[in-house]
């Protein structure tokens, strides 16, 4: 598969080797990452919290891109949180893979001038554990790890652009980004950093008394 390849892989075309990516509120995703993230999934679908954002450069200004993102899963295990030691532990082998979908950004295609001059938000993408999503969510098994991928393709004018597909893109990996698909919080130190940075939880911060 094309998205296989890392950055700096070699053999790329010019519109794409420079590109660059830089991972937004990284800060705030290692501080997830060290409690282990956590990333509810609803049938209905749910946003990402942290969101995925990255500020880009190193693309043509005049040139199209595409930028998308997948999900991949991180081994072939299935997990279960011991509430006694508060951390995960394998469970079994993994559930078949979800069908593998990407997120398209809505901007896309747009000129690498529009994509470098403002931070690009993965505010839309929604992450689901039904498997017979027809809204265009991530599906994604739940207790089950991921790493989120994120990917620039130049948007090729050549009548036999195909033949250059492998050239025509680059891919970012962001290890502190990687999470635990989830139904429910299984770590409540989770849940109160979720709360305590998402503005969008201020019914929670204000509702509860701490137990």
């Amino acid at each position: 598969g094309w998205a296989g390849e890392g950055p700096g892989a070699s053999g790329k075309n010019r519109h794409v080797c420079h590109a660059a990516a830089q991972l937004e509120m990284g800060s705030l995703w290692e501080e997830f990452n060290r409690l282990g993230t956590e990333m509810i999934v609803t049938k209905a679908g749910r946003r990402m919290f942290p969101t995925f954002q990255v500020k880009l450069s190193g693309l043509d200004p005049l040139a199209d891109y595409v930028l998308l993102m997948d999900f991949i899963p991180l081994d072939d295990k299935r997990y279960r949180y011991a509430f006694h030691s508060s951390s995960w532990l394998a469970a079994g082998r993994a559930e078949p893979a979800a069908p593998g979908r990407v997120h398209f950004h809505p901007d896309s295609p747009a000129k690498g001038a529009q994509w470098m001059r403002q931070i690009v938000s993965f505010d839309k993408l929604k992450l689901t554990n039904n498997l017979l999503d027809d809204n265009g969510h991530i599906i994604l098994n739940s207790m089950h790890r991921y790493q989120p991928r994120f990917h620039v393709v130049f948007v090729d004018p050549r009548r036999d652009s195909e033949r250059f597909a492998h050239q025509n893109f680059k891919s970012f990996s962001f290890p502190e980004t990687q999470f635990m698909a989830v139904t429910a919080y299984q770590n409540h130190r989770i849940t109160q950093l979720k709360i305590a940075s998402n503005p969008f939880a201020k019914g929670f911060r204000d509702g509860d008394p701490e137990p």
